[in-house]
């Protein structure tokens, strides 16, 4: 599963929204966590982070950021990571790299936090995570926050319905739409092979993230090892899930 709670789950002086994230996590109960946006979680050594692993069951591996916010990936119990890796300053935000022992081999998983702003700059993210930890021929998961548009699909309505100011976030200078970032991973789309449904990730209906329009902005990527044995992913709506982020969380079964 993966999810971008959106500031860490507190809205500045408004919402205190984590006991609503702690429910949908606690309801799904992935094995495998990736979660973006994690504001303020590495501040008190990591307390917020410490307290929500606890509260849903699992442990964490937190990569702080050096101007953004930081991402985590966690697990659940018997899932072990024998190795974690921080990416901090080469992203906006950041990565969290954890390698896990399971009864078909270790699987990487990357849970990233592409720029908001800058086409470009997205897609330069996407190379470097690519260049240095996705494999081929390992078994590897690229998921979440992407922030861009996938190559195959058709973002005519989606582009539309956004301000001007936030459209040009997905476009190329000549106005084209700019895939960049999700393709320079090389990885299988487990949406375009697994998905069902409306694959929407933002808005939330109560969530906020109305400068998105409606789109899929988060991702779970694979090696083609990994991506065929994926089915039955789906957006988690509904809920809590409604009002407890601006993005809605994903989840697929490997």
């Amino acid at each position: 599963m993966t999810w971008n709670i959106k500031t860490g789950g507190v809205d500045r002086g408004q919402r205190f929204r984590l006991p609503a994230i702690a429910e949908v996590i606690a309801a799904e109960k992935p094995d495998i966590l990736a979660l973006q946006e994690l504001r303020d979680f590495s501040r008190h050594d990591g307390r917020r982070m410490n307290e929500l692993a606890g509260a849903v069951g699992m442990t964490a591996h937190l990569a702080r950021s050096m101007i953004g916010m930081p991402v985590a990936v966690l697990v659940r119990d018997p899932l072990r990571m024998t190795h974690t890796a921080s990416v901090t300053w080469r992203l906006h935000h950041a990565a969290a790299i954890a390698v896990i022992a399971t009864g078909s081999g270790p699987l990487t998983v990357v849970s990233a936090h592409l720029n908001p702003f800058s086409p470009y700059r997205r897609m330069r993210e996407a190379r470097w995570l690519a260049a240095h930890y996705v494999r081929p021929d390992s078994r590897t998961v690229v998921a979440g926050d992407l922030n861009g548009l996938d190559p195959a699909g058709d973002h005519t309505e989606a582009l539309a319905s956004q301000h001007p100011l936030f459209r040009k976030r997905h476009l190329h200078r000549d106005g084209t739409v700019d895939t960049r970032a999700v393709a320079a991973f090389g990885l299988v789309d487990l949406w375009r092979t697994a998905g069902g449904g409306d694959g929407r990730t933002v808005p939330t209906t109560q969530g906020g993230g109305r400068e998105f329009g409606g789109m899929r902005l988060d991702y779970v990527l694979a090696t083609e090892s990994v991506a065929e044995h994926a089915h039955d992913m789906r957006v988690i709506r509904g809920g809590p899930a409604e009002h407890a982020s601006d993005h809605y969380p994903v989840r697929v079964d490997l």
